[in-house]
């Protein structure tokens, strides 16, 4: 694991961080409408787990990010429809659709677009603070 040693490594960490969490509300919201003729094999929605990371002397500079450590599923039981004529249907006709809250997953999509796009504002800052001051020193 790579050290924190800047603010460039802190919003690098956080910029991939939420790749992680928009990749996970993409996989649930194209998997919201998929049936399984088991409750053990339906789609389940899944969440990546965060760790703060600190810097080894953040004692001194403070510096902490994030790193997504791993993408988990949700324990949801699967809704349960009858739908005999589904291929996948069981042998009483039913199917196990996703238990995908579409409304859950566009909040958390629309957080973690937020959240990048704040790290994305701390390095256009950082990069027009770095200009200002090489200007000052010519």
């Amino acid at each position: 694991m790579a050290e924190v040693k800047n603010i460039f490594d802190v919003v690098g960490r956080s910029l991939g961080a939420q790749m992680v969490r928009l990749n996970a509300v993409a996989s649930n919201l194209a998997n919201m409408e998929s049936k399984a003729g088991s409750a053990e094999t339906a789609f389940k929605p899944i969440r990546p787990v965060f760790q703060t990371v600190f810097s080894e002397n953040y004692g001194e500079s403070g510096l902490a990010s994030v790193d997504a450590i791993e993408v988990v599923p949700l324990d949801r039981k699967p809704e349960l429809i009858y739908e005999p004529g589904h291929p996948n249907s069981d042998e009483q006709g039913y199917v196990y659709k996703a238990p995908v809250n579409s409304d859950e997953e566009m909040v958390d999509m629309l957080e973690a677009s937020r959240q990048y796009q704040n790290n994305l504002e701390v390095i256009s800052t950082v990069r027009t603070l770095m200009m200002r001051t090489i200007n000052m020193g010519k």
